[in-house]
């Protein structure tokens, strides 16, 4: 079962101004149109969180400025309610079992070389017929559309704050939450029903990784017992309304830590906020990422810290930009992404410090504002 949750979505002219960037875009990348299958980009351009299975729902963006079009099936007619396809006054070309949605595609993309864009997570039985109607294999929109998400607007930054807010609230119980004699699988549930309880429509994800299991960065949760001298890592997030996502990690100590330990964590939280000054506009996603690996490789723990600093965050938990070694987009105001510098020792423990940031026109708001180091409860 799906985890999206079901939201609202901005005022229409937004939607309208996306689409006519989005058009601009297009046309700059010499495409002749954009087909936009349900996801997150058609969240994003249309407020629409329609499925689609084996009968295409897409919308149809073309270059030349003509009128952007949505094909749907008309038993799903109803799916386009909550989105801005209304109010916009954009047609809408249903079909019924038996027609040829693809052929609509084409008549709406106009007459052109056939080169167009498709969403990433348009499923191949919609690729490959596209393919055969176009006589060539679409690209993906990530290259058109990826200036556009990377870069929030105000109204977007404010969903994020509140997400941060939101899973900060759930951080501040985890004294509650997480108890030594309960397994993983017990605190996390209580932190996803806590997720709900402090305002996200769904818990998208719990990792709860306690004693060895905090050392697998993408551990979520077993029936493993928290033990007193543990140290666990707690990585949550979720949706707020209208769709932006929160995640953010800490790590706890179930009792006073070893010296080592608390040392070793110390250095974390340093790298940490050496990559968060780091953040301001100009300086490369690939900069930020080094001054983080920076600071663990002279304390010797450059072998322990095995991904990259970040990600980006906006109606995906994972998108652009990543900050990670080699990306040399710079940043501008505006972009959002995770600051999330980690030590893993295999069989033994680990340890993440994640926040998000947005890029501002002299550094980065970081949108979590919990304490960094280690917690010690209990």
């Amino acid at each position: 079962m799906s985890t999206t949750p079901t939201i609202s979505r901005f005022p229409s002219d937004v939607y309208a101004d996306r689409l006519a960037r989005a058009a601009r875009a297009t046309q700059a990348a010499g495409l002749d149109g954009l087909v936009i299958t349900p996801g997150p980009d058609l969240q994003y351009l249309l407020g629409a969180t329609a499925s689609s299975l084996e009968r295409l729902t897409a919308l149809v963006v073309p270059a030349d400025g003509s009128d952007a079009v949505v094909i749907v099936p008309r038993l799903e007619l109803a799916s386009l309610g909550p989105s801005a396809v209304a109010e916009l006054g954009m047609p809408v070309r249903d079909w019924t079992d038996g027609d040829d949605p693809y052929r609509l595609v084409a008549a709406a993309v106009g007459v052109g070389s056939g080169r167009i864009a498709v969403a990433d997570a348009m499923p191949a039985l919609h690729v490959i017929p596209l393919a055969d109607r176009f006589g060539r294999m679409p690209i993906l929109a990530t290259a058109v559309l990826r200036e556009l998400r990377m870069v929030k607007d105000p109204a977007e930054v404010a969903a994020l704050r509140r997400a941060g807010d939101a899973i900060d609230r759930v951080h501040a119980r985890m004294a509650e939450l997480l108890q030594v004699g309960r397994t993983e699988r017990d605190v996390a549930a209580l932190i996803a029903a806590a997720i709900v309880a402090e305002g996200h429509e769904a818990a998208d994800f719990v990792i709860v990784g306690s004693g060895p299991n905090g050392a697998d960065p993408h551990h979520e949760v077993s029936d493993r017992v928290v033990e007193a001298g543990d140290i666990v890592v707690i990585d949550i997030g979720g949706a707020v309304t209208p769709g932006y996502y929160s995640d953010s990690t800490r790590t706890y100590a179930m009792g006073d830590p070893a010296p080592d330990i608390a040392d070793t964590i110390a250095v974390l939280e340093r790298a940490q906020q050496a990559a968060r000054d780091a953040v301001r506009p100009g300086v490369t996603a690939a900069a930020v990422d080094a001054a983080a690996r920076d600071v663990l490789v002279a304390a010797g723990l450059g072998d322990a810290f095995v991904h990259r600093t970040g990600h980006g965050i906006g109606l995906s938990v994972h998108e652009e930009p990543y900050v990670v070694a080699g990306n040399d987009t710079p940043l501008v105001p505006g972009m959002a992404f995770s600051i999330e510098p980690g030590v893993y020792f295999p069989g033994r423990w680990g340890a993440r410090i994640e926040d998000i940031v947005v890029v501002t026109d002299d550094g980065a708001d970081a949108l979590n504002r919990r304490p960094r180091g280690l917690t010690v409860l209990g």
